[in-house]
Order: structure tokens, then sequence, then C-alpha cells
């Protein structure tokens, strides 16, 4: 199964992501509680390969053996994130695009661009 960002969508990703789960009779493991803990969880490996690294550093991890690490902790984050989406009927695109219009009001171009302060520091 060759898949792509360009051609895979959400929707199906949630659908392989069910199958997987329910083939292995996960479901039972899988609350919202615990299911949020696996994407800290997840989100701190990632974290973790960038610890201490300087920029240059990054940029060689992000070229080199160590990218496949990378990807595979940024997958294991991506799965808990659509599994709990799938489990608890989120959609993922239309809360994202609510996400961005909120964010687009705290973060008006005229005073963001270009700024990383937080929108309450302006």
């Amino acid at each position: 199964m060759a898949m792509s960002d360009g051609e895979t969508t959400v929707s199906e990703l949630k659908v392989i992501i069910k199958e997987f789960c329910d083939e292995r009779d996960w479901e039972q493991f899988h609350n919202s509680k615990d299911l949020a803990i696996g994407i800290v969880t997840e989100g701190s490996e990632l974290l973790e390969l960038f610890r201490f690294k300087d920029e240059a550093q990054v940029r060689e991890m992000m070229s080199g053996d160590k990218r496949s690490e990378v990807e595979d902790e940024l997958s294991d984050a991506f799965y808990f994130i659509l599994r709990f989406a799938q489990m608890n009927g989120i959609d993922l695109s239309s809360a994202l695009e609510r996400k961005i219009r909120k964010n687009s009001e705290k973060y008006p171009v005229e005073k963001a661009r270009g700024d990383n302060r937080k929108y309450d520091e302006y």
C-alpha cells in the first residue's frame, strides 16, 4: 500500500487506523485520556531527537540517516491524533479550519507578520 499526502484523504487515514486497531482488538485501550497521553508521549519522543542539537545538527539530521527516526516519531504522534479524532467523531479538517479562523483574529497580519510574540503581548 503506497500512500502520499497528495492522494490520501484524512478520512481514508482514519479508516486505515480503525481497521488496524480493530484487527488487534485495541478499542478497549483507546479511551480519550489514554489517546491524549499517547499524543503527548509520542510528541515528547519526537522532541527528544532534537534535544541539545544546534541548527546545523538539526539540518544534518533532517537530511541524513536520522530523518527516518524523525518520520517514525512524527507518524506515531499523527497515529494517536487520527485515532483520537476517529474514536471521538472529530472532523479534523473542519476543526483545523475553525482554529485557523480563530487564530486569524488573534494574530492579524498587520500585527503578527514577522513577529513571534503571543497575541496578548502586542
